[in-house]
């Protein structure tokens, strides 16, 4: 009878459990999706997982989707936490208005960003150009100068890298050194000198480079084969010692990235509304158009809002590596090439970051990280702890392949708000995807998080370098993309269609290429591969789009 009883008993639990509600089963269901993305510091994401009741927004879902972007007026996040009200909007806003240290302010709102930013893929050259020995200082570097390694083809022998502000010293990964010849001839561009590459639970040895030169352009340089190179617009650094990835082995190559050692010295433009791909053996490689200047060029674009930056720790000098001084004759360096000033330095940091979740805050944060090589958004341990979030019960999370090839887990949350002061519109994002993760700091310690690219998919940026000099200040300049595509009308847009784009259409109808009237912005369809021809296909897309716009 026992026995009989406790069949049914078993009986009953399946029965219960086949009988779920779905709603409570896809709380306790989590799903894998293989994550390929860069992380600060050159770490990569291997797969995240999250509840199928939640999906994580990734990027990829939201191609071509840039309506998100709302321009309005938002609350300015309060500086005093606990003397404000709770549970009345107005009451809020009268209290802000009714204080001179908070107000409304203007800014550009994005709901829901991804979780992934775009890479900026850029494509390196080598040389040998060097100065002598003990001269320790970088040299900007306005074309090609210097030899190419033995048996390079200048052409086709460039290497894909990317442009990292989160970077403090150039990298160059085995593959890639391999690529660019830094191991051919005799001497070689490889020293006996070594550096330590820090993951998140452990740490590889790599080569130290003797003083050469690197040069780079982003992928708009290349055929659209990906096999010829247009050396004409690169920019660069001479006498500069990099790290060089050893022999990986089973253990993953180092990325290849550019640091903030070059990046302070010029002005770099990334166009997210023009979006470049190239193959290389196979290989597929996409970014955002990316374009080098000089400080001073004219042909920089000129955008209105930009968020303040600092190069810290202060006192920055110039960028030097550090010689060997075992020997009396050669003095090949000992470190790679960094910012060097009364500390040694390298990132730019974000002046002023404020966070909300729920109840709690994290206000003005000045040690945020800009990181160009970081797809994803970090926060660290503090601000953790200010907005009480709890690492064992995380909404999703991330599995990182650390430079050792062992793979950690670490901890997602989803943030209600994350703000940036800037000058012009502010930003202002809502249900943000963050990460878990200490980071380390050139000032000391750990840094309070970085601000990763996935938070400017949907905006042109221009990154002022500041050149090292006190008067001219380091800064993010940004614009939201035409999100519109019937938005023809003035030239470059208002941010809305109507009667102005209409008129430029019908201005433009049914001309082609080589028609007087022709205008290339009324080619609206087909949207991946316009037929050059104005009519009504065109038509119907600018009626799809007719009175939408950035609110």
């Amino acid at each position: 009878m026992r026995s009989s009883i406790r069949i049914w008993s078993v009986l009953f639990l399946f029965f219960l459990m086949c009988w779920i509600p779905p709603a409570l089963a896809d709380q306790t269901e989590w799903l894998r999706h293989e994550a390929d993305w860069r992380i600060t510091g050159g770490k990569n994401t291997k797969a995240i997982y999250y509840p199928k009741s939640k999906p994580v927004p990734f990027r990829s879902s939201k191609a071509g989707n840039r309506t998100g972007i709302q321009k309005k007026f938002i609350l300015r996040q309060p500086i005093f936490e606990s003397a404000l009200p709770q549970d009345d909007l107005n009451q809020i806003r009268s209290f802000y208005l009714a204080n001179e240290f908070a107000a409304l302010v203007p800014a550009y709102a994005i709901d829901s960003p991804p979780i992934d930013g775009f890479i900026p893929w850029i494509i390196i050259s080598v040389t040998d150009k060097r100065l002598g020995e003990l001269e320790l200082d970088a040299v900007s570097e306005t074309s090609v100068v210097g030899r190419y390694p033995r048996d390079v083809n200048s052409q086709t022998d460039y290497v894909f890298g990317i442009l990292d502000t989160g970077a403090s010293a150039h990298v160059m990964g085995y593959a890639g050194a391999i690529q660019a010849g830094l191991f051919n001839g005799f001497p070689s561009l490889i020293t006996s000198n070594t550096s330590t590459v820090a993951g998140v639970i452990g740490s590889v040895d790599a080569w130290i480079s003797q003083p050469l030169a690197i040069f780079l352009d982003g992928l708009g340089a290349l055929e659209s084969d990906g096999l010829l190179l247009d050396t004409s617009r690169m920019l660069g650094q001479s006498n500069v010692a990099i790290v060089v990835g050893q022999k990986p082995g089973s253990k993953p190559d180092l990325t290849t990235a550019i640091g903030t050692p070059l990046s302070v010295f010029y002005t770099t433009v990334i166009n997210n509304d023009r979006e470049v791909t190239v193959s290389r053996k196979s290989e597929e490689f996409s970014s955002p158009d990316i374009r080098l200047y000089e400080q001073q060029d004219p042909c920089i674009p000129s955008y209105s809002n930009f968020v303040p930056l600092e190069l810290r720790p202060g006192g920055a000098a110039g960028v030097q590596y550090i010689p060997s001084l075992e020997n009396f004759f050669e003095f090949p360096p000992a470190s790679p090439s960094i910012i060097i000033g009364n500390l040694s330095q390298s990132l730019f940091f974000v002046h002023s970051v404020d966070l909300v979740e729920g109840e709690n805050s994290a206000i003005d944060r000045g040690r945020f990280i800009l990181d160009t090589g970081a797809q994803v958004t970090v926060i660290g341990s503090r601000i953790a702890a200010r907005l009480k979030l709890n690492p064992k019960e995380p909404e999703f999370e991330v599995e990182i392949e650390d430079v050792t090839g062992e793979a950690v887990l670490v901890p997602g949350f989803y943030i209600d708000s994350i703000q940036i002061p800037a000058i012009g519109e502010w930003l202002s994002y809502t249900n943000i995807p963050v990460i878990l993760l200490d980071v380390f700091s050139p000032e000391g310690g750990t840094v309070d998080g970085v601000i990763g690219m996935n938070l400017f998919v949907d905006f042109n940026l221009v990154l002022r370098g500041g050149g090292l000099f006190l008067e001219d200040e380091p800064a993010l300049y940004f614009e939201p993309v035409t999100t519109i595509i019937a938005d023809i009308a003035p030239d470059g847009g208002d941010d809305k269609v109507d009667f102005l784009d209409l008129s430029a259409f019908a201005q433009a109808w049914l001309s082609d290429s080589q028609s007087p009237n022709w205008n290339e912005r009324a080619d609206l369809a087909p949207n991946a591969n316009p037929d050059g021809i104005i009519n009504f296909l065109d038509l119907a897309v600018l009626m799809q789009y007719w009175l939408t716009g950035i609110r």
